[in-house]
């Protein structure tokens, strides 16, 4: 009997990276010692408060539904972190506690995109981001950027590729597989330009907090309505937790709690009692230890990277990736991957999986291991570039 699925599911894509972490797990279970520099996931366990949160959290029996938008006190402790952190004051009624960033995402194209209408996006950027749009029946408006924008979208870019289904524009800063950020004036001119055109801007700040020598801006201290998507994955590393947060204008969240209510219910109700700790002075003072040394990583494999020849034209200020040109040695960005996992026991992530523009001639790395890891890593791709020959593939 023939399957017949949706082509709603035919036209998402697989993370093609999930082939080669297959590979390098198979390798790893035969005994070799595998780098893994392909997982955009904090190498740090969570930290000690927010785990003893939550078991306390389990212990007094808190396993039941919340209300969708989530636990009063940690809207409203999500609130005092943007009034410390940004100067931004913002209503805690209009934030909704999601499953991840993932939930959302789902929440804000469920309310923004109609069929057939779409956002405008970075290519390369976090490719989700478009599989979502394809499931409310959406789509992209993939917008090619290099170097030259520091890989954001930019008011020339938007003017240049709005149309009449354009409807808004979903910008991460610091940005997924690059780590550029938008600043605070460029963020500003984003919004003028989206404004002006009577479409939305959607901002993913989900690596806010990893940055390096600057601060990020959240797009929430120049435009109060923008809608903003955040997480408690990376910088507070609860990735397995399953919890993020919307920020949405007021006249939204009557609809977007009416959206959560359908589409999931509540986040996880000890995920959040945890995640109250996130904010505690003890908890922020690890995750800025952390952060520190994502820092001393950036600025160790940055320089090594480009010491073997792969282009990186622009400093990553966030985030913990690398995205690196391969052009200097020739050949397809998936076999040049295979190569280093087959060889070398390395693992990275092949540009495909961002997008499409150049997509064949780029990777990515997570810095997401200690230092020693880095430097033996750096080793092998200094050693598997003597023997990669791409046209014997």
């Amino acid at each position: 009997m023939a399957h017949r699925y949706s082509a709603r599911s035919r036209a998402i894509e697989p993370f093609h990276v999930m082939a080669l972490l297959a590979r390098a797990n198979e390798l790893q279970a035969a005994g070799h010692d595998v780098i893994h520099l392909e997982i955009g996931e904090p190498d740090f366990t969570t930290a000690a408060p927010i785990v003893a949160a939550g078991q306390a959290a389990l212990a007094a029996g808190h396993t039941r539904y919340t209300a969708a938008r989530g636990l009063p006190a940690l809207r409203e402790a999500i609130a005092g972190f943007y009034a410390e952190r940004y100067r931004v004051r913002i209503d805690p009624e209009r934030i909704l506690i999601t499953p991840g960033g993932s939930g959302a995402l789902l929440l804000a194209a469920s309310l923004l995109v109609d069929p057939g209408r779409h956002w405008l996006l970075a290519d390369p950027g976090y490719p989700c981001n478009r599989h979502f749009l394809r499931l409310v029946e959406g789509c992209a408006q993939l917008v090619p950027v290099g170097p030259e924008e520091r890989y954001q979208l930019t008011p020339q870019l938007v003017e240049r590729h709005w149309d009449a289904a354009s409807v808004g524009a979903l910008v991460a800063s610091p940005a997924n597989p690059t780590g550029t950020l938008l600043h605070r004036d460029e963020l500003a001119a984003l919004s003028a330009a989206i404004k002006a055109r009577g479409g939305h801007l959607v901002v993913d700040e989900i690596y806010h907090g990893l940055t390096y020598g600057v601060d990020a801006a959240s797009v929430l201290e120049v435009d109060d309505e923008a809608f903003v998507l955040n997480s408690f994955s990376k910088y507070f590393g609860m990735t397995g937790w399953r919890l993020g947060w919307l920020v949405a204008p007021e006249p939204a969240v009557g609809e977007l709690e009416k959206l959560a209510q359908n589409l999931y219910i509540s986040a996880p109700s000890m995920a959040q009692h945890a995640a109250l700790a996130c904010f505690a002075p003890e908890t922020l003072a690890i995750l800025e230890e952390r952060r520190a040394e994502f820092a001393r990583r950036r600025d160790y494999l940055l320089p090594a990277l480009r010491e073997l020849g792969f282009g990186i034209a622009v400093e990553p200020e966030g985030a913990f990736y690398l995205y690196a040109d391969i052009s200097a040695f020739g050949g397809d960005a998936f076999a040049f991957c295979r190569h280093f996992i087959e060889t070398e026991h390395v693992a990275f992530t092949p540009g495909v999986d961002f997008g499409r523009h150049q997509a064949g001639h780029h990777v990515r790395f997570a810095y997401t291991q200690s230092l020693p890891r880095l430097e033996e890593a750096v080793a092998r791709i200094a050693r598997g570039l003597q023997s990669w020959r791409p046209d014997a593939l």
